[in-house]
């Protein structure tokens, strides 16, 4: 068990990394979507974006998951709290002690997701930094709620261990409407946030950090991760690259989230990298 100091996990020797996913954005530009719901809810193949990244992560081995909670986060709370429940036979013995006994096998093995609320209306930095009592190991992958990539996790993991600085972005080369990366190499020379013209890598999600990422972010709603802290972290020669050259999209409105489902109805999406 992880020691604590001032209220804050202290990390674990080992290699691994816990998933921390921003699940708190209200996704206006998927109205159609998010009045009910929020955006990582918003089903591809009759599931939602935030299990199938889930999946992506779970076949590399990465399966402690902490979800940054926020716009109707109780949505995704209840599918869990469900999950095994609606996907699998079971009996109920009702009665003074009642109790559920469930049939078949479980639908994931291993999973561990800690649910944080990070506040209504806080910025994607404000919601890192408040998850960070939660994070014992002394590396993390850190994402969107809604993006999928062919992406080899295990061969981000490594890569980033390799270069020895605090943060690895997945650097994709779709239209120009997010952080263009200026690299040099394999490493970040400027984070340019969501430039009007530009070419060349944007910022994918899919990031590795180690810990020091903590001191790059504080408590403060408007802290944007996009912002001042990658920008500083990419000045300081501290944010490497790891370029991805295969598929990648994201779920920015709702003709994304149609694209999507009809990858999916072909039968071979091709961020589907798991079996099963």
């Amino acid at each position: 068990m992880a020691k604590r100091r001032n209220g804050i996990a202290q990390p674990r020797v080992d290699a691994r990394a816990k998933v921390v996913i921003l699940c708190g954005g209200k996704g206006t530009r998927l109205h159609e979507e998010t009045e009910l719901k929020p955006k990582p809810m918003a089903q591809i193949g009759g599931r939602p974006i935030l299990w199938h990244i889930m999946k992506i992560y779970a076949h590399a081995g990465f399966t402690d998951f902490v979800l940054c909670l926020g716009y109707k986060g109780d949505v995704i709370k209840k599918y869990f709290l469900d999950y095994d429940l609606m996907g699998r036979d079971f009996t109920i013995t009702m009665g003074e002690a009642p109790k559920i006994e469930m049939h078949g096998t479980p639908l994931e093995k291993g999973w561990t997701i800690t649910f944080a609320e990070t506040g209504p209306e806080a910025m994607t930095g404000a919601r890192l930094k408040r998850i960070e009592k939660y994070i014992d190991t002394k590396y993390l992958m850190l994402t969107y709620g809604d993006g999928v990539a062919n992406l080899d996790v295990r061969k981000l993991f490594a890569f980033h261990k390799s270069h020895g600085k605090i943060g690895t972005v997945t650097g994709v080369r779709p239209p120009s409407r997010f952080g263009e990366l200026l690299v040099d190499g394999d490493t970040v020379r400027e984070f340019s946030e969501k430039p009007q013209t530009g070419s060349g890598f944007i910022n994918g999600g899919f990031f590795v950090f180690d810990r020091r990422i903590f001191d790059y972010v504080e408590d403060n709603e408007r802290c944007t991760f996009e912002g001042q802290p990658l920008s500083r972290l990419a000045s300081d020669g501290e944010l490497a690259i790891y370029k991805l050259q295969t598929f990648w999209q994201c779920m920015d409105t709702y003709r994304d989230l149609q694209m999507l489902n009809k990858v999916w109805e072909t039968g071979h999406p091709e961020w589907r990298v798991w079996s099963h």
